[in-house]
């Protein structure tokens, strides 16, 4: 026989949801099922709690407590940058292999550091700063006109401050 139920036991799952979506049911059955949820409500609060990340893959964690399920969203860097970018929200099933070819600032790239501060491998900000310009690169935009690769040079030689914090 299973264990009692406990009601003080706080559960975490994270999911890789497409926002602003209600998920297949199938893929959160077999996470959320033996915990005494139901999957179709939890898809619908994950939809709803989404809406801002439309269209965008990201990060979902499922905090459980008392079989009630509280969503919260965990942005990547990816997603933040391409948030930061203000493209208009995508049409998954129809339009395919996007170029994000838009145009950020630094303070942009800032901002998103110190969102991503804690999740970052780097010691001080401006490390976590090249990793997003590296993530910036990657997808394919610029920064103040000029290519992320250049931005971490001047970083490198000093050229550009980034604040301590």
């Amino acid at each position: 026989m299973p264990p009692k139920f406990d009601p003080t036991a706080i559960t975490y799952v994270y999911l890789k949801v497409v926002g602003g979506e209600v998920g297949a049911t199938s893929s959160l059955a077999p996470k959320i099922g033996p915990l005494g949820l139901s999957p179709k409500k939890v898809g619908d609060d994950i939809a709803k709690n989404t809406q801002a990340w439309k269209g965008l893959r990201i990060t979902v964690e499922l905090k459980i407590q008392n079989r009630q399920a509280t969503v919260s969203v965990v942005p990547s860097a990816p997603a933040l940058i391409i948030k930061a970018l203000k493209e208009p929200p995508r049409d998954r099933k129809k339009v395919k292999n996007i170029a994000h070819s838009g145009n950020i600032t630094i303070d942009d790239i800032i901002d998103i550091a110190r969102q991503m501060r804690l999740r970052s491998g780097a010691r001080y900000l401006s490390g976590t700063c090249k990793e997003i310009l590296g993530t910036a690169q990657s997808i394919g935009c610029t920064v103040d006109g000029q290519p992320p690769h250049d931005i971490i040079d001047s970083i490198n030689s000093g050229d550009i401050e980034i604040p301590e914090e």
